[in-house]
């Protein structure tokens, strides 16, 4: 039983570490106005305006560290 309960500790433990190493990514919206092959805008029959592709892509935060140092200096 003492077995048992030791490597759910370190179960537990091990997730929750995981957990928190991994950075937080934020969802943005990114829209690109949408072209046809000729490169003529495509208009939106609807509002007139010219139509956008829209995606969602995540970014993450940049973790600042510190700087490389060269391989070997000559």
């Amino acid at each position: 039983m003492k077995k048992f309960l030791i490597a759910l500790n370190i179960v537990i433990w091990s997730v929750v570490c995981v957990q928190l190493s991994h950075a937080e990514a934020v969802v943005k919206e990114v829209c690109t106005p949408k072209v046809d092959k000729a490169g003529k805008a495509v208009m939106d029959k609807k509002t007139g305006k010219q139509a956008e592709d829209c995606k969602k892509i995540k970014t993450h935060k940049k973790v600042e560290g510190d700087k490389v140092p060269d391989g070997k200096k000559k």
